[in-house]
């Protein structure tokens, strides 16, 4: 198929392998995927009431083999390899009943594994047959288009939205319900949506504003829906234009954010180093000053060329704190504190403000 240029933010219809394959190589940032689960079930599923469970039954879930979903996999993963940007990522979500083989194929076709991410529902549907256990959770893959991508991984975001603690890899979310399910006729219009929050990690963790994302099984546009709320390019591919035509009544009715600012974390490696004698040559600080631990067990004082001083040792904030702990090495920006109004406060506070100031 001619290669067409790459589309921006609209929803494709049509064979997602044929179109990944017509699309400009090496023009994506990142590929979340939601494939079919091939699911295996053992006929209709009853509620105890003996209502009809409404589970994914749909044509396009179905495979004649193991066999055939394989190839199906190794196809639509190859192609979006190769749409994939040198240092881009891929997820793909799925169940016990696929993830295991397309986790297969990823290493196969050379993906480089980053890591499996679990979602654990916190309201999942019971098991009416109470044959097995409850299934709680799906699998979400993310890997790496080679071994030796430099690959984007937004630390400082993930800490922030987890409270300052990093970020697990067990995710307890809802499933999608509610307000957010898309419903046609009183009933759930797709069956397999997915919430808006976990497609906010996703997205959030691995992309930066003015990124492109493709999701080559687009469904009702989860992805497409939380990647224009935060500011990143998309691409939706889906093969029914019933879910294509909902997707794009949902997406338009988001208005976006204008002030990218807002939708960026800014790394703590790339902003600008601050030594902390400029905090004393800037009077935020006064030779002579004490430093202390959170508990006050150690003292220092700031000498007038950014150095300090402890009872044994004179070096930087980082060498004394570490020298005080007899520790191998010590961040002295948030082990120092000093007081103010009564309270003890980092000194990192006094780099922030500088940093603030130069921006």
């Amino acid at each position: 198929m001619k290669q067409r240029d790459l589309p921006l933010n609209k929803v494709l219809v049509g064979d997602c392998i044929e179109t990944m394959e017509s699309l400009p190589e090496g023009s994506v940032d990142m590929i979340f995927a939601d494939p079919p689960y091939n699911l295996q079930l053992g006929g209709e599923l009853h509620r105890p009431n003996n209502t009809k469970v409404d589970a994914c039954d749909d044509d396009w879930d179905h495979f004649e083999s193991f066999a055939a979903y394989d190839e199906f996999s190794r196809r639509w993963l190859k192609a979006a390899r190769r749409l994939l940007k040198p240092d881009g990522t891929l997820w793909v979500i799925g169940s016990y009943h696929n993830i295991f083989r397309v986790g297969s194929i990823l290493q196969d076709l050379g993906f480089w594994m980053l890591n499996d991410v679990i979602w654990r529902k916190t309201n999942p549907m019971p098991n009416f047959r109470g044959r097995r256990f409850t299934n709680a959770h799906e699998t979400l893959i993310w890997v790496a288009r080679d071994k030796d991508a430099r690959y984007r991984f937004n630390y400082e975001a993930m800490k922030n939205l987890n409270e300052d603690l990093q970020m697990r890899s067990d995710w307890s979310l809802p499933i999608c319900s509610g307000g957010e399910r898309l419903k046609k006729d009183g009933v759930k219009a797709h069956p397999t949506q997915k919430p808006e929050s976990l497609l906010y990690r996703v997205i959030l963790s691995s992309t930066q504003p003015g990124d492109v994302i493709l999701d080559p099984f687009f469904g009702t546009g989860t992805t497409g829906a939380v990647a224009k709320k935060l500011g990143r390019n998309w691409l939706g591919l889906d093969q029914d234009s019933e879910y294509a035509e909902m997707a794009t009544r949902r997406i338009k009715r988001i208005t976006p954010v204008e002030e990218l600012e807002l939708l960026r974390t800014e790394s703590k490696r790339s902003a600008p180093r601050i030594p902390f004698g400029t905090v004393v040559e800037r009077g935020l600080l006064k030779p002579g000053d004490m430093l202390y631990d959170p508990r006050k067990r150690y003292s220092a004082r700031v000498r007038a060329d950014g150095n300090v001083v402890t009872a044994d040792f004179t070096g930087s904030i980082h060498q004394a704190g570490a020298f005080v702990q007899k520790a191998p090495s010590c961040n002295g920006w948030s082990f120092w504190h000093v007081e103010h109004r009564g309270k003890l406060v980092p000194i990192d506070l006094f780099r922030q403000k500088i940093r603030a100031e130069l921006h």
